[in-house]
């Protein structure tokens, strides 16, 4: 497909990173705008909106993807995703640990993200800890302890989920958007937020089909910020001897979508760290994140809006551990603030986002 389109002076790894700055940068300006965010619809005040949005995004995903999956354009047989090896330890222990590094951060990467183009100097800090853990367990010091996890297996039949998956596909996202549309959350926000998943969907059909080079291949991959985050650092750091990837144009497309947007709608604004306790619970939210990230085999996007589309057991496994260690810290969270005689639903050095 990429060698019918003309594209003369570039190649396909080249073309992918524009392609994630695009998509990057309208991910980043929808999510500004309805507040995208999977840890508010676990914990937070409104969670049951905000569970709306999120669940619309999820929904619309899955259509998208799996659309393309029917009619032959992508195929997810070779992916990570569907291995039959399932690293179960690996993926539930990464998950709880995300989980409770995005409540201890009031964000997962992908709102953290969002937010640093938000300027959310917080943000900032907590995405470079974040990305500098997730290279560390990805190829450094930590990478050990990936391993030895990750050698935990079950086999599996299949890696994907039971049944048919058009008729899978069609319940998942009727399912989905019926709660959706029942959940209180602003229609606009519902149609933005099924925008976001189309976006996803997106991702898979750019990097499987319109630039599918058999002489230059390209990863398929779609929205996701674990990854990313770590190929922008070493980006960052060595761009002289190492070219862009479609990760490293996400990241900083959501960046500046998200700028424009929050400049725009005048919601651009300065944060910064309150208290030496405050920055040393982001900091340790961000460094659970990192690893748990990488454990898990994704972040609430990549392997919740991007993988569970792709109907595998392991990204359905990775969102419902992540979801499980957001809940457990934040109930955790405000039994303390409760004992502290503070409130009993707000985890305490909670600034407003």
């Amino acid at each position: 497909m990429f060698e019918s389109l003309g594209f003369e002076n570039l190649t396909a790894p080249e073309a992918a990173a524009y392609a994630g700055l695009i998509l990057g940068a309208l991910f980043g300006a929808l999510a500004q705008i309805t507040r995208f965010c999977f840890r508010r619809a676990i914990v937070g005040d409104d969670r049951r909106q905000a569970a709306g949005v999120w669940l619309a995004a999820l929904a619309l995903a899955i259509l998208g993807t799996q659309f393309m999956v029917i009619n032959g354009l992508i195929g997810f047989d070779d992916h990570r995703f569907m291995v039959t090896e399932l690293p179960v330890a690996a993926i539930a222990a990464g998950g709880l640990l995300f989980g409770a590094g995005m409540v201890l951060t009031r964000g997962c990467v992908s709102r953290l993200s969002v937010l640093t183009g938000s300027g959310n100097l917080r943000a900032l800090l907590v995405l470079v800890v974040f990305a500098t853990t997730a290279h560390a367990t990805l190829k450094g010091v930590l990478a050990p302890l990936r391993t030895a996890l990750g050698s935990y297996t079950v086999a599996l039949e299949s890696a994907a989920l039971p049944g048919a998956g058009p008729i899978l596909a069609v319940v998942l996202a009727t399912v989905l958007l019926a709660y959706a549309t029942r959940s209180g959350a602003r229609a606009t926000h519902l149609v933005l937020a099924g925008l976001i998943g189309l976006i996803a969907a997106s991702g898979w059909a750019v990097t499987g089909y319109v630039l599918y080079d058999d002489f230059d291949p390209i990863a398929l991959e779609s929205l996701s910020f674990t990854s990313p985050a770590a190929e922008t650092l070493f980006w960052g750091i060595a761009s002289s001897s190492i070219a862009p990837t479609f990760g490293a144009g996400l990241l900083g497309g959501v960046i500046a979508g998200a700028a424009v947007s929050a400049l725009i709608r005048g919601e651009f604004q300065w944060q910064s760290f309150e208290t030496p306790r405050q920055t040393g619970r982001y900091m340790t939210g961000a460094v659970l994140m990192g690893v748990g990230g990488v454990l898990a085999g994704g972040c609430t996007v990549g392997a919740g809006l991007s993988g569970v589309p792709t109907l595998s057991i392991a990204a359905v496994l990775a969102l419902l551990s992540i979801a499980a260690g957001g809940w457990i810290t934040g109930r955790l969270l405000s039994a303390s603030a409760s004992e502290a005689g503070g409130s009993t639903t707000t985890p305490p050095l909670q600034p407003a986002e």
